[in-house]
C-alpha cells in the first residue's frame, strides 16, 4: 500500500508530465535517443515469438510506436501514471493498442503474462526500483524480457555542481549509479547494463529550466525545497560560468525470465 506522502508525490509528478503533454515532443531530444535504443535492444533479444507486450510510462509514444512497428501482430498493452500522456500518445494514431492508467510499481496484472516488456525513462520515477523491477520480472513469462532505460547519477553533472558551488543541493532527484544497477539486476540469472551519455544542448541555465520544465521533469527529489529567487540566480550564474550545455547518464538494462 502506498502512503499518503508517496501517493501525493505520485499524483504531482502525474499532474506535471500531464500539464507538459502537449508540448513534450518539442523538449525531448535525449528521450528520443533513448527509447529507439530501448527497442534495437528489444528486437535484438526478443526477435520472435511476442505476442503479449506490456510498456511502463508510456509518455507521448515515442517506444510504444516504435515497438508495434517492430510487433505488428502483437497485443499491446500500453500504461503510463499520467492520463494526459496516455492521452497524446492514443491520439497520435499507429498505435492499437490497449491504453491503461497505471503506476508501473503496481502493476494490475499477477503472473507471467507478457513476452516482453519494455520502458524508457520511467523507471526513474519509481519509489523503490529494485523492488519495482523484480515485480515487473514476475509478469514475464518463461523466456520473456523486461527491457528498459532510466536516468542515471551522472545527469545533470555540471547543474548539480553548480548548485554544490553555492553550497546548495540540487532538486535533481539522487539517481542510481551504473554499479547500483548492476548490483539490483545481480540476482536475475540472465540480466544485464551498460549506460550511455546524451549531449543536452541547453545552451544556459535558462534552456536547462526550459528544457525540464518542457518534458514535465519538474518534481524535486524526495525532501527537497525549491530554491529562493536569489538561490536560483546564483546556481544560474554558477552554472553559466562554466559552460552552457550539460548532459544525461542514461542506465539501460534487460532482465530475462528462464525457460523451466
Amino acid at each position: 500500500m502506498i502512503d499518503g506522502s508517496r501517493q501525493w508525490r505520485k499524483q504531482r509528478i502525474s499532474d506535471a508530465f500531464g500539464a507538459a503533454a502537449a508540448h513534450y515532443d518539442d523538449h525531448a531530444g535525449p528521450q528520443r535517443l533513448a527509447a529507439a535504443l530501448v527497442a534495437d535492444i528489444a528486437q535484438r533479444q526478443k526477435p520472435d515469438g511476442v505476442t503479449r507486450i506490456l510498456e511502463i510510462g508510456c509518455g507521448t509514444g515515442f517506444l510504444t510506436r516504435d515497438i508495434q512497428a517492430r510487433w505488428p501482430g502483437a497485443e499491446m498493452v500500453v500504461t503510463d501514471l499520467s492520463p494526459g500522456m496516455l492521452e497524446q500518445a492514443a491520439s497520435a494514431g499507429h498505435v492499437a493498442g490497449r491504453f491503461l492508467t497505471m503506476d508501473g510499481e503496481a502493476p494490475i496484472f499477477d503472473g507471467p503474462w507478457f513476452d516482453l516488456i519494455v520502458s524508457s525513462l520511467a523507471f526513474q520515477w519509481f519509489d523503490d526500483l529494485a523492488s519495482g523491477i523484480a515485480r515487473l520480472a514476475e509478469l514475464l513469462r518463461p523466456g520473456g524480457s523486461l527491457i528498459f532505460s532510466t536516468m542515471g547519477q551522472g545527469s545533470f553533472a555540471r547543474w548539480r555542481a553548480a548548485h554544490a558551488r553555492c553550497g546548495l543541493v540540487a532538486g535533481v532527484p539522487d539517481y542510481p549509479t551504473l554499479d547500483d544497477l548492476r548490483a539490483m539486476l545481480a540476482g536475475f540469472g540472465d540480466a544485464f547494463a551498460f549506460d550511455e551519455e546524451y549531449a543536452l544542448n541547453c545552451g544556459g541555465a535558462r534552456g536547462l529550466i526550459a528544457h525540464l520544465r518542457g518534458i514535465g521533469a519538474v518534481v524535486p527529489g524526495e525532501g527537497r525545497a525549491p530554491l529562493s529567487p536569489g538561490d536560483l540566480r546564483r546556481v544560474m550564474a554558477a552554472f553559466e560560468a562554466e559552460g552552457s550545455n550539460d548532459s544525461y547518464q542514461i542506465l539501460f538494462g534487460r532482465v530475462t525470465r528462464g525457460v523451466a
